[in-house]
């Protein structure tokens, strides 16, 4: 029993160590390298997209950018599916996550979370005007041969999996996907955060495209960080609070969230 004893504290000693080392090394690892590797999905409008000259523009990547210049290294962009974001964060491929991702207990139990910077909710796109009047999930399931797309992964998955239990609901790896089957009426509609909604609605207008005028649910958003990394978490937070005080996020709600002139450089 002692022995047992001794090998099971040898082992948390180690994986002590082991989650000390690898946190202390995030912040060193970007000043050595003079990089900030951040996580996206890159088909997230207004949060990021892809501009016709083949950079990446939107709300967070001009928030990753400012971090960026205010630690004076060089901004990486990491594009991956949604559902994948997290794991690389936990494996050090990237040093956090800006990409609309809604603050939750599950993920909070496995990742770090500054903010958050902007407040969202669910909300559908769809070309029915009858789904576009609707004021909660009772309506949405008293309408037939219902089958919704949902981002694999995400908080809109679990949302309506739970809540619009009437619809077929297909998961799908990126908004691209989604909104593709929205238009060539392969499901009836897209659930998603609620800025995406909006901007979707107003990009895809001339299709008949809507989304609803308030949003279903209450949500925040905040950027995802590695555990146990206490000098870099303060790091960020006091970017944010900088930020803020500076009436930044007002600037970049008017720019990407109410001003639609962004359009104009994307597909």
């Amino acid at each position: 029993m002692k022995q047992i004893k001794l090998i099971l504290s040898i082992v948390l000693v180690i994986c002590v160590m082991s989650t000390v080392t690898n946190a202390q090394a995030t912040l060193k690892r970007i000043i050595k390298k003079g990089e900030l590797r951040v996580g996206i999905t890159g088909n997230q409008p207004p949060f990021a997209m892809k501009a016709k000259t083949g950079e990446y523009i939107g709300y967070e990547i001009d928030l990753a950018t400012m971090l960026a210049e205010s630690m004076s290294v060089k901004l990486e962009l990491v594009p991956m599916d949604f559902n994948k974001l997290i794991p690389a964060l936990e494996d050090g491929e990237i040093d956090l996550i800006m990409s609309g991702m809604t603050i939750t207990p599950e993920r909070n139990m496995r990742v770090a979370f500054v903010g958050p910077y902007m407040v969202s909710g669910k909300s559908i796109l769809t070309k029915s005007r009858l789904l576009s009047r609707s004021e909660s999930t009772d309506d949405i399931n008293q309408s037939p041969n219902m089958r919704i797309a949902v981002l694999e992964g995400s908080t809109s998955e679990i949302f309506a999996n739970a809540y619009i239990t009437n619809a077929d609901i297909s998961p799908v790896k990126s908004y691209d996907q989604a909104i593709d089957m929205l238009r060539n009426d392969v499901v009836k509609a897209v659930v998603a955060d609620y800025p995406f909604t909006l901007v979707s609605a107003l990009k895809y207008s001339y299709e008949g495209i809507v989304s609803l005028e308030e949003p279903l649910t209450i949500e925040p958003i905040g950027t995802a960080l590695a555990q146990g990394d206490p000098l870099f978490l303060n790091l960020v937070q006091n970017y944010m609070n900088s930020i803020e005080l500076a009436g930044i996020f007002d600037e970049l709600n008017q720019k990407w969230l109410q001003n639609g002139m962004w359009l104009l450089q994307v597909e």
